[in-house]
């Protein structure tokens, strides 16, 4: 926004506050549920028509489709007093109606475009059924699998994770959020809700100052940075004070450090929840400490529309305060152009022409297939030719819709979705033959069904084994206490090993697996996790090379329960990993590596690095140190590859990471010929937060890392003079 325009939405503000009572007011700050629950059930026994004439409601929570939202908005801007607009707000997480792949999938693409793209769909969806407020990216860092919503992020990196942020809130808001396609973004959950005690939702967490600023901080600051126009406050303490109640981390360094100016609404009754937290004492005291902190909007528990007037009146609560939370609600109004046009969004005609076009549909499978992580491909199985004479498809997920699109589908529906089967079955010549039987559910100890399923695959020439977890195994509040392919799918997969065909594992879930049988003893291993939509034919188009698989992964894969967290992004040690040194760190019982390691990912193809070359192996501060590689595809196919760069600071003044990301370039690579990448390191890539926290960069030894994921690396040294 203009510097002028700035100057007169804050002066149609301030104009604006001088009319409202303090109830008008307090109002502004409450938002109220109609449909449907995402949360415990509160907030909904109210007459919200009712609460909206009288200037009582700011914003509206799950009401989709314009001819509901006008109803609305009619009601705001016709029938109360000052005819301010009401915003509405809804979970579009990967897709409205189109439905993009989970978001720990889109950040295996490492495809910023893409994952830009997805979001632009979903904000084109969601502005054309009426709405103008998503509760979207999710960019906690998260390292611990068992934790139910890391499947709504970007994975274990800071790095990676606050590039993501970006491209998302971009994709969203569009070049100016006042257009019609545009919503507002809204960066959640503020902040650490990725390091719960025990991956269990809604715990508690401890972190460090240092680990607070490096790794949780970034991708809310990158968010900020893009211009996202709201943030949620986390249902997480931080050190023993709840997020909602967190003035430190919020007022003090979202808007006086930060100086964030934008909207911070509260999580699904989270401003109540601070009560059984044992922070507040009761619900006037969680309204106080709550507004105090700096949370401007209560999302469904009406504990602002209840305790605030009564605060307020006492003096506890000054009415400046009441006022520059009021701003902060307006101001969001305004720059998503609902004063200019409360209307913006409820347009029909948008509405019937851009719900799950054909386009839309296209973009979801090209980011689809762009997710999928190949992690074994021994004999080089894949990719299949689709004139098989008889392809046999195994497993509960092959046939099924709904699970494909995962968790917080928004208004995704299964009949929209194409399954894997069915995927296959468009992709193969009419001559070959495919086979299809469940083997077993997903959960559950029934194995009736592995008789026919090994029957059907002992005819097979290859058997397609589609396993996992269901879609809504993984999102808020289902963390899992075992990282295991659940049920009987891990004994069906053995079985089907008994009958000597070749195995392609299919595998679908929302987080990082423990898969070390299927690792050593299944011949291909394709990572698809819940592909959205279009599910089906992004896979088959995997499957059967008309996409080369691309994707890396964003999160470490753990060999066992055991080693968690476990994570490339750490601290050195006086004692690192020596495999013949007994005192080092490791395990007496198991690898101390990864089953499969963050930025993992293979191809049909082969890329070959040569070693490193640097323009220089002394720089200066402020200079700018140049650094190339060169790959070339030694292999069959063309394809895609994500050239990494780490960092690592040898000796400094703090302890530093074994070495940290800072940057990765994809390139398209024909078969047999190269690409040389380039990279441009600056002194400010060096600079971490001293003992003082403060940010520095010191001199001294440098190496640099180059690869095709965080372990499989060419190495060169530089100094920093």
């Amino acid at each position: 926004m203009n510097k002028s325009k700035n100057t007169d939405m804050e002066k149609k503000i301030n104009n604006l506050l001088r009319k409202m009572t303090i109830e008008e007011k307090i109002g502004q700050l409450c938002q109220f549920v109609v449909d449907r629950s995402t949360g415990p059930e509160v907030g909904k026994n109210c007459d919200v028509a009712d609460k909206i004439r009288k200037g009582k409601a700011g914003s509206i929570l799950n009401v989709t489709g314009v001819k509901n939202i006008r109803k609305y908005q009619e009601i705001a801007v016709k029938e109360s007093r000052l005819g301010i607009p009401l915003i509405f707000g809804f979970d579009v997480i990967h897709g409205y109606k189109t439905i993009f792949p989970v978001p720990l999938a889109m950040a295996s693409s490492w495809d910023l475009e893409a994952i830009e793209k997805a979001s632009r769909v979903a904000a084109i969806e969601a502005s054309a059924a009426g709405l103008d407020w998503t509760f979207t990216p999710m960019v906690d860092i998260a390292r611990d699998p068992r934790w139910g919503r890391i499947v709504e992020g970007a994975g274990e990196d800071p790095h990676l994770g606050s590039l993501i942020a970006k491209a998302q809130v971009k994709g969203f808001q569009g070049d100016k959020l006042d257009s019609p396609d545009c919503v507002m973004a809204c960066a959640k959950h503020y902040i650490a809700y990725g390091a719960v005690r025990a991956g269990k939702d809604y715990d508690n967490v401890d972190v460090s100052e240092r680990e607070l600023n490096e790794v949780y901080l970034p991708p809310f600051k990158a968010a900020l940075d893009a211009g996202a126009g709201s943030l949620m406050a986390a249902f997480n303490d931080v050190n023993g004070i709840p997020m909602h109640g967190n003035r430190k981390l919020i007022r003090e360094l979202l808007f006086k450090k930060l100086k964030y100016d934008g909207l911070i609404v509260s999580d699904w009754n989270a401003i109540d929840e601070m009560i059984p937290h044992g922070y507040a004492e009761n619900r006037n005291h969680a309204a106080l400490l709550s507004l105090n902190a700096g949370v401007d909007m209560d999302m469904v528990s009406g504990i602002y529309e209840s305790e605030l007037p009564g605060l307020v009146k006492e003096g506890k609560i000054p009415v400046a305060l009441i006022n520059e939370a009021v701003k902060r609600v307006l101001r969001a109004k305004f720059r998503v152009g609902l004063f200019d046009n409360p209307f913006i969004h409820c347009n029909e005609d948008r509405e019937k022409l851009n719900i799950l076009s054909k386009y839309h549909r296209e973009s979801t499978r090209d980011v689809a297939r762009k997710s999928m992580v190949l992690l074994k491909n021994e004999s080089h199985h894949l990719p299949l030719k689709n004139t098989l004479k008889t392809i046999a498809i195994i497993g509960p997920l092959a046939d099924s819709k709904l699970d494909m699109l995962g968790s917080w589908y928004a208004e995704g529906e299964a009949k929209d979705v194409v399954t894997i089967l069915e995927g296959i079955k468009n992709a193969v010549s009419p001559s070959t033959q495919v086979l299809y039987s469940e083997g077993c559910k997903i959960e559950g100890d029934n194995t009736d069904g592995f008789i026919p399923a090994i029957k059907i695959a002992s005819k097979a020439d290859i058997i397609i084994a589609v396993l996992g977890e269901a879609g809504g195994m993984s999102g808020e509040a289902h963390s899992r206490g075992s990282l295991a392919i659940p049920g009987r799918q891990n004994e069906l997969l053995a079985e089907l090993k008994k009958t000597g065909k070749p195995i392609v594992l299919v595998l679908c879930n929302g987080r990082p697996l423990t898969i070390n049988w299927a690792k050593n003893n299944i011949d291909a291993i394709l990572e698809i996790w819940f592909p959205g939509t279009e599910a089906g034919n992004a896979v088959a188009d995997v499957l059967f090379g008309k996409y080369n698989p691309s994707g890396k992964l964003p999160v470490t894969f753990p060999y066992s329960l055991g080693q968690i967290p476990i994570y490339h992004y750490h601290r050195k040690s006086g004692r690192p990993f020596q495999a013949e040194n007994p005192y080092s760190i490791k395990y007496i019982d198991m690898p101390s590596e990864p089953l499969y390691p963050f930025g993992y990912g293979l191809s049909y193809t082969i890329f070959e690095y040569s070693d490193i070359i640097l323009n220089s192996d002394k720089i200066t501060m402020g200079e700018t140190l140049k650094t190339s590689i060169t790959v070339v595809n030694t292999g069959p196919y063309n394809g895609r590859e994500t050239v990494q760069l780490y960092l690592e600071d040898v000796a400094a003044s703090v302890a530093q990471p074994v070495k940290k990301l800072i940057g990765f370039k994809q390139v398209d690579i024909k078969s047999r010929e190269s690409e040389t990448v380039e990279f441009s390191i600056k002194t400010t890539d060096m600079a971490f937060l001293n003992e003082h926290m403060k940010l520095v960069t010191e001199k001294g030894l440098f190496r640099l890392y180059i690869g095709t994921n965080s372990e499989n690396l060419k190495e060169a040294t530089f100094m920093l003079m």
